[in-house]
């Protein structure tokens, strides 16, 4: 009887043996499921594009048919491609930034331990999925601890799309005034090289109206787009090294020792060391996408995801490195906690970085869209699940939800605070947590005192750690520097 539960998993999954042929005690739960293959359109004619596209009905008899027979058709290739365009985002923009605050040293010592802790969340997340039977990361939280465990993977997935979507409007801030002032010559004083206003503008002219489309499955080919912008990005990251001379000291009346700014440092310990952990964290988060890329995997198995996952980790790593290591030799001390952003104190018209600045704002323009799209259907789905699509509902939470990520802004200084506090909270729910958290309740055929459940303990222990610690500094840093500028005034 458990052979026969176990091939019944198997198939619903169509997940190789190789590794995966064990079930945990909780599979039989599952088992009494149907096994006739029913169409999603017959069997959810209320459903909207929008829900069936990203945040199914979380109905457990219901979403078994909704993906437990989906074949998969990327290939390895292209799912390494995929998973890169998901880790790579605008989190690289912060990383010059770490490195000038955490020294070389330290900066790659936390590096390729967040990459290995990212890497190994994924693990967890990937046998949960095939243990609790799910491949939808909030329908994990719904098995293993009912309303709370959805409620809680919904909200970080939330919060950090929303965190996503900020830092890309925050290059829409810094960045476009500068094309602007290279096209038309204008003073900073012209509204229109103002950059609350410029995101205003993007904002409801090309963002809202993509926005408010109920299938934007088009707009995922930016994704490749983005990537190669980014590619394009370190390349000139690296080639500007050579060609801006140190010191490079800008607005200042006291010219330093050349050998004291000019000397890379290896180990640095200041207040904005404390948002390194959260930035490096918040540039490594893809795992709301990591079982999506599963389900789609062909011939998928574990141990193929595992090794998807592998490749795109290292891949980023190196551009990740690569893009710190270059950007924080260029300015050393004086290097932004937006990097593209430093290069305009030296060069107010190079065409390379205008064309850079264009490629970016472009790619990060259209990728908003698809940022704000799943976070529409999880609210969607928490507060209507059981209604039908409704134009009204629909553009009000787009416009809510623009408008919110807007103040936030326009309000938040830079984008160091919105890399430091989605990092230290959602991020670390998502990579250290909630993928622990569920492995612990959900794989049933490991004991508690096994070394991977011991393990897994460990790594939630430490995701608390990790969140606690850093919210808890930033605060203090926020705390001491608005009390420096009260006293200032």
């Amino acid at each position: 009887m458990k052979q026969a539960t176990a091939k019944t998993e198997m198939s619903r999954f169509s997940i190789s043996p190789d590794e995966d042929s064990s079930v945990s005690s909780n599979s039989h739960e599952y088992s009494s499921c149907p096994t006739k293959k029913v169409p999603i359109d017959s069997q959810y004619p209320d459903m909207d594009a929008e829900s069936q596209n990203f945040l199914p009905d979380y109905h457990l008899d219901k979403k078994k048919y909704e993906t437990d027979y989906h074949p998969g058709t990327a290939s390895f290739g292209m799912s390494v491609f995929n998973l890169g365009n998901a880790i790579m985002g605008s989190g690289i923009l912060g990383l010059s930034y770490a490195m000038a605050n955490t020294g070389i040293a330290l900066f790659v010592i936390l590096l390729v331990a967040v990459s290995i802790f990212s890497l190994y969340s994924v693990h967890l997340l990937l046998k949960t999925a095939n243990e609790g039977g799910s491949l939808v990361y909030e329908q994990l939280g719904y098995k293993a601890f009912g309303m709370p465990g959805k409620l809680a993977a919904s909200i970080s997935i939330t919060m950090q799309n929303i965190g996503a979507m900020s830092s890309y409007l925050y290059i829409v801030k810094y960045e476009l005034p500068i094309v602007i002032q290279a096209f038309v010559g204008a003073n900073n004083g012209e509204w229109y090289v103002n950059g609350d206003y410029l995101v205003i503008l993007v904002s409801v002219i090309i963002i809202l109206p993509l926005s408010l489309l109920r299938n934007l499955g088009y707009l995922g080919y930016t994704s490749g787009f983005s990537l190669l912008c980014m590619v394009f990005f370190l390349i000139v990251v690296i080639y500007k090294k050579f060609q801006i001379p140190c010191p490079y000291i800008p607005d200042m009346d006291v010219i330093l020792n050349e050998t004291d700014v000019c000397t890379p440092k290896y180990f640095v310990f200041n207040s904005q060391t404390v948002y390194a952990v959260p930035i490096l964290t918040f540039a490594f988060v893809c795992h709301p996408a990591v079982l999506p890329m599963y389900e789609e995997l062909k011939d998928r198995s574990r141990r193929k995801m595992q090794g998807v996952a592998n490749v795109s980790f290292l891949a980023m790593f190196i551009m990740y490195l690569l893009a710190a290591l270059f950007g924080y030799l260029t300015f050393n001390v004086h290097v932004e906690s937006e990097l593209l952003h430093t290069y305009s104190k030296v060069y107010k018209s190079d065409v390379v970085l205008l064309i850079v600045r264009l490629a970016v704002l472009t790619a990060v323009t259209l990728t908003v869209p698809v940022v704000l799209f799943p976070i529409r259907t999880s609210v969607n789905q928490l507060l209507c699940a059981s209604k039908e699509f409704s134009w009204i509902r629909h553009t009000i939470i787009t416009v809510v939800l623009l408008a919110c990520t807007n103040c936030l802004v326009i309000f938040v200084p830079t984008i160091r605070d919105i890399f430091g506090f989605i990092g230290a909270s959602a991020a670390a729910m998502l990579i250290f947590i909630l993928p622990s958290a569920f492995y612990i309740k959900l794989v049933k055929k490991e004991p508690m005192k096994s070394v991977q459940k011991i393990g897994a303990s460990i790594f939630l222990c430490s995701g608390f750690f990790v969140m606690i610690g850093s919210l808890t500094l930033i605060t203090l840093d926020w705390i001491n520097n608005a009390s420096q500028a009260a006293d200032g005034h």
